[in-house]
């Protein structure tokens, strides 16, 4: 990929307009499944983590209501990041916006509030479900979710499983958590443990609980809590998609954290094969990307594991093997602390079973990294059908820092190929509706295969793929120029009313290792 110098945006809440690119006049044909602007119906969740222009972080997650026909006819918003002057307003309303969306499922949202313009580039792979790149100024990756109503706060009792990442107070350190917790009727923590990594420190099993108990939302607005924890008192906006899933977003200026807290209700560390992927870094050792396969036991040992890592450029010739024992649990939560043989760079995690997967956090000083496992019941890649894909990853090489691009595509298979069209936000620089094609081998017994692109013919990404399930690929980037992970998930035949939510979001809070400049 290319690497764009300096762009430089200063975000300043009395300035942020952020303005979507096009594309060229010679746009390729998109695959015609059937999408329309009637698949986008309702009130929907959307997030998006990423970077601004100056490689600080960035963060939006709200609600929008869409009509149907293209027209935006409210929602609320909140959007964070390390470039805002404080106190940063919160849930602002959308006050107009529209939206299309293409017989592909690609589409795009322009959502305004107080706060400024906001661009939504994203593929639905349902009615009730989409992948998300902000297309704008700034650059991001997340989801969009049809939201089921929660009217009480007696329906997010849970247990819940979370993990939210970002950057700490300094602006520039990597930063992560996982954790659980349980709500009463009243909205107080009744039980609840948190782990964090702060550029490398852990913080392990720390007890959480709240200094103001939470608030439920009304209509489009969002719910609110305050947790007590190591780093003080820290403050969220959350929006439920329903009383399983819900996103967080913190709006304190304490710390800048983000991410998804998933009902633990039913769920357990999966038995048997799993594929994985982890992200992060740190200003000292630059991004890193891992991803993979192992076997679990369902308590916290992992065997037959094979890992492929791309360390700020470098790859892996070939998977790197290794084991994980449990060390440590808790009574909260399912909490298990994993001791690593031969895992790079990492020796411990800290997991938290959850509906949303097995949500992972390195927990030792090598480096900051964040992401999740997930059972895997299929290691096939099926030829003559539709997918979408999201890839959020972080260019290097410019001198000034990293940087970072965030892409939608939609694409048809072969048997050892695909074809379609990739939207591509590369620190800012937006590129709308680029031919996008590949070829890929067919991954082996473990579910792993490998793939290469092009994009407007020239040389695009490279990845690694894992195979969780008939709908669910996960992705690893394999270039020396750009380290990332990503999604990739099978589209349902769209129905003119929205179908039911695919259950799990796989689009997680990734760390990105920028150089942050100060709050101006």
């Amino acid at each position: 990929m290319s690497v764009r110098n300096g762009i430089v945006l200063l975000l300043a809440l009395s300035t942020l307009t952020l303005l979507v690119g096009c594309g060229g006049s010679s746009s390729p044909k998109p695959n015609p499944v059937g999408f329309s602007q009637g698949n986008l119906s309702g009130t929907y969740v959307f997030s998006s983590t990423g970077a601004d222009g100056n490689g600080g972080l960035l963060a939006a997650a709200g609600t929008v209501v869409a009509n149907g026909s293209g027209g935006i006819t409210g929602g609320t918003m909140d959007v964070i990041g390390v470039d805002f002057v404080p106190p940063v307003p919160v849930a602002q309303a959308i006050t107009s916006g529209s939206y299309t969306v293409g017989s592909d499922g690609r589409g795009q949202a322009t959502l305004t509030s107080s706060a400024g313009t906001i661009v939504l580039d994203f593929v639905l792979t349902s009615s009730s479900h989409g992948l998300v790149t902000e297309f704008d100024s700034g650059t991001g990756s997340g989801t969009i979710d049809l939201q089921t109503a929660v009217t009480s706060l007696s329906q997010l009792q849970g247990p819940y499983a979370f993990s939210f990442a970002g950057v700490d107070a300094s602006l520039t350190n990597t930063f992560a958590t996982v954790g659980a917790f349980t709500l009463d009727t009243t909205g107080d923590v009744t039980a609840g443990v948190e782990d964090f990594n702060d550029a490398g420190i852990p913080y392990l099993n720390q007890s959480l609980s709240d200094s103001v108990a939470a608030t439920l939302g009304s209509g489009t607005g969002p719910g609110t809590i305050t947790f007590t924890t190591t780093f003080g008192a820290l403050t969220f906006d959350f929006y439920p998609i329903d009383a399983t899933h819900l996103k967080f977003i913190e709006t304190d200026s304490n710390e800048f954290l983000a991410g998804d807290a998933f009902t633990q209700t039913g769920a357990s560390i999966p038995t048997g094969p799993m594929a994985f992927t982890m992200a992060g870094g740190s200003l000292a050792t630059g991004p890193i990307a891992v991803g993979g396969v192992m076997t679990s036991d369902g308590t916290g040992n992992f065997t037959g594991g094979l890992e492929d890592v791309n360390d700020n450029g470098t790859i892996s010739v070939a998977p790197v093997p290794f084991t994980g024992t449990a060390a440590a649990g808790g009574s909260v939560g399912g909490r298990v602390i994993v001791n690593l043989t031969g895992f790079v760079p990492a020796t411990q995690w800290v997991i938290y079973p959850s509906s949303g997967g097995l949500l992972m956090l390195e927990t030792d000083s090598a480096t900051v990294t964040v992401g999740a496992g997930y059972a895997q019941t299929s290691q096939t890649f099926a030829a003559s059908q539709n997918y979408g894909l999201n890839l959020s990853a972080v260019n290097t090489g410019n001198g000034s820092g990293s940087f970072e691009e965030d892409d939608i595509a939609q694409f048809t298979t072969t048997s050892t190929g695909f074809s379609g069209i990739v939207d591509i936000n590369d620190e800012g620089s937006t590129s709308f509706d680029q031919s996008f094609s590949g070829t890929y081998t067919a991954p082996d017994s473990t579910g792993r295969g490998t793939a290469t692109t092009t994009a407007n013919n020239n040389q695009f990404v490279s990845f690694t793929f894992y195979v969780v399930d008939s709908s669910t690929v996960l992705l690893l980037e394999t270039d020396s120029n750009q380290i990332g992970t990503g999604t990739i998930e099978l589209q349902s035949a769209p129905a003119a009313h929205a179908a039911a939510r695919s259950a799990v979001s796989l689009v997680r809070p990734i760390l990105r290792a920028h150089t942050a400049l100060r709050r101006k």
